[in-house]
């Protein structure tokens, strides 16, 4: 099958790769002139034969929408499109009746698997009609993981549901890395535990909390066994906040996932606003000693 692909950073040209191994011919756009193999999104839709179908792996919000406008000029009634990237749910109905208008198929299909994925295969959540899900199955089939389809691939639902489940995946996925962190940084301020990524490393067989999380903060550990090479500033790419605005919208409780967020806040602060006040109150109202701040470095004297 032939498959137009916009966007070929750590992801997209894994996918390009893995989808040519398979057999099928891809046609790639990237603005990188090292990696793509047209000029421009009107080249790549003069490669493919109708009807088309066309992937799109660039950054969510304003790209994403920009591209699948310019994608409503340049193809035609029965051509299908599939946003690939992390767009926030919201964002598909939009589309999705945009190029509806001339007669374009829309698919979301949220993707996880990250730069491990060429070799291991891409879960996949889908939304959108049954006939573009059909349409395109042969590439799903090529990107989602051997085994049975179930495994590693959902039609989740009409437009939107791909990438709504992505995005709940997303926020799982950040507490469960803040589980195991905190549990390492409890592991290292312990006196009886000697040998930390030894102890974490043994929970990878036989044991409850064993995934591939865990496999991947032991291979982190092998090359350095402290962390002592990083620092603790950690992003958020923006589904873990649509997470909990929709676990609030649905009065859905999700405590965990809520303290995960927060916890990506506060690992970029240097000095933290809150915790001055809650000092500041300690020392009016039981005469707490304080830690006053330098004229420039933040820290000081304790009085």
């Amino acid at each position: 099958m032939q498959l137009g692909l916009i966007g070929l950073g750590k992801m997209g040209f894994n996918m390009r790769e893995r989808l040519r191994k398979a057999g099928h011919e891809v046609v790639g756009y990237d603005r990188n002139p090292d990696v793509t193999d047209v000029a421009s999104l009107a080249d790549l839709v003069g490669a493919l034969a109708a009807p088309r179908t066309v992937w799109i792996m660039v950054p969510a919000g304003d790209p994403t929408r920009q591209t699948v406008e310019e994608l409503r000029e340049l193809l035609s009634e029965g051509d299908l499109v599939i946003d690939g990237g992390n767009s926030r749910f919201t964002d598909d109905s939009a589309n999705s009746a945009s190029l509806a208008e001339k007669g374009i198929g829309y698919l979301d299909c949220g993707v996880s698997g990250g730069v491990w994925g060429l070799e291991v295969g891409y879960g996949l959540m889908v939304g959108g009609e049954h006939k573009w899900v059909e349409q395109a199955m042969p590439i799903f089939d090529a990107l989602r993981p051997e085994g049975p389809r179930e495994e590693g691939f959902a039609h989740a639902g009409p437009v939107g549901a791909g990438h709504f489940s992505k995005m709940v995946h997303n926020g799982i996925e950040y507490g469960l890395m803040q589980a195991y962190a905190e549990g390492f940084e409890l592991l290292e301020a312990s006196e009886l535990v000697t040998d930390v990524p030894a102890t974490i490393k043994a929970w990878q067989r036989g044991t409850v909390v064993r995934s591939w999380l865990l496999d991947l903060l032991v291979r982190a550990l092998d090359s350095d066994p402290e962390l002592d090479d990083l620092r603790g500033y950690v992003e958020d790419s923006g589904e873990g906040r649509w997470t909990v605005e929709e676990a609030i919208n649905h009065s859905v409780p999700a405590p965990v996932i809520s303290a995960a967020l927060f916890a990506r806040f506060a690992s970029r602060q240097d000095d933290s606003p809150a915790m001055r006040a809650v000092a500041a109150l300690r020392n009016q109202f039981g005469g707490h000693a304080v830690h006053m701040a330098g004229p420039s470095s933040g820290g000081g004297s304790t009085h």
